[in-house]
């Protein structure tokens, strides 16, 4: 403790100092320079000059993952619809559409950072193909099961 206190008189006695005081004078303060930061960044960070090239290629970049992001929500809000008339369980008792869901939800994450734009346009062609196919099967099915009835109600 008195070892502590020796220090705190020591630093006491430093800064009552003349010689700290006339360091004090002479240093340079920040209310000396810039009124605010951005004049303290504006004079002291370098600045990266921007072409007019750069801005273009960057919004083209930004507009094509913008509509991409869209085609592939666009495409799972579609397969989450198209699963909604698929309510009968497959033979462990699971809803088809359960299982649809889930398989579209693990394809989705599979391909989640794909950066490949050929490979993202295939996945997209291919994800639209299969959804038109499963509905036309489904409505080719349900129109077979309507004549069949109609069939057996006629006899």
């Amino acid at each position: 403790m008195a070892v502590a206190m020796g220090k705190c008189r020591t630093l006491a006695e430093s800064l009552h100092s003349n010689v700290y005081f006339h360091r004090l004078e002479c240093r340079h303060f920040l209310n000396n320079g810039p009124d605010t930061v951005e004049e303290l960044f504006d004079r002291h960070v370098a600045k990266k000059k921007k072409t007019y090239d750069a801005d273009e290629d960057e919004m083209l970049t930004r507009k094509r993952l913008t509509s991409t992001r869209r085609e592939v929500l666009g495409l799972y809000r579609d397969i989450i619809r198209a699963t909604r008339y698929f309510m009968w369980p497959d033979s462990h008792g699971v809803l088809w559409r359960d299982v649809l869901r889930a398989n579209a939800r693990k394809e989705f994450e599979e391909a989640r950072f794909e950066r490949d734009p050929e490979v993202i346009t295939r996945l997209l062609i291919g994800g639209h193909d299969a959804v038109q196919a499963a509905l036309d099967k489904l409505v080719e099915k349900q129109k077979q099961q309507i004549a069949k009835e109609k069939a057996d109600h006629e006899r």
